[in-house]
């Protein structure tokens, strides 16, 4: 039991450090990390937009952020932060959430700013992409909206694994709305997909 228990410890940890990081470099548009942990320590790659926000001024945001994963609650053993660039921000399903979430808190009507990221993302060369909003949109009863373009697995292991899902909440006065973006990117071998030679 003691096996299953530390892997459960382990997800759980890193399921942590990512809302913790998602939270401080929001601003740098994070797109997701990767941990790596052998016995010299822990090396974690973050996955950004924008790399010179999170390593700061003669590195210093880079030495506090490592600083903090040092400290309780995430006690990682000497951890080495690697920033990586991410190299098509209009294919990262957390970027466009997170863009198109400021976009609607910034006063953009949600309609017009879902199409503008819907067509963004298609010229980006996604085979297909789908936005969900939902909250109070307009008015005091909640509802939510659906927008799609091109073709986009929705069940079985091709939407597991290839679909690309980033969540991203827009405060505004009326209540919190929630926004779900599903991207599938354009390199994809699906298994229904026949070449006649």
């Amino acid at each position: 039991m003691a096996i299953e228990r530390k892997f459960i410890e382990e997800s759980v940890s890193n399921l942590t450090i990512d809302e913790f990081l998602g939270d401080s470099l929001k601003r740098a548009g994070y797109a997701g990390m990767d941990i790596k942990r052998n016995p010299l320590g822990t090396r974690v790659t973050v996955f950004v937009q924008k790399p010179g926000i999170v390593i700061g001024k003669r590195g210093r945001a880079i030495k506090d952020l490592t600083d903090q994963l040092e400290r309780p609650p995430f006690n990682l053993e000497n951890p080495q932060i690697e920033v990586q660039q991410i190299e098509n921000p209009d294919l990262n399903a957390d970027v466009m959430a997170f863009q198109l979430a400021s976009a609607i808190e910034r006063g953009e009507h949600y309609r017009r700013a879902a199409y503008n990221y819907l067509r963004r993302i298609m010229r980006s060369g996604a085979k297909g992409a789908e936005i969900k909003i939902s909250g109070k949109l307009s008015g005091e009863r909640a509802r939510s909206m659906r927008f799609a373009e091109g073709y986009l697995k929705k069940c079985g292991d091709p939407a597991i694994e290839h679909v690309r899902v980033g969540y991203s909440p827009a405060k505004k006065k009326l209540g919190i709305i929630g926004i779900v973006i599903k991207i599938m990117p354009q390199d994809v071998s699906l298994p229904d997909e026949i070449k006649f030679k």
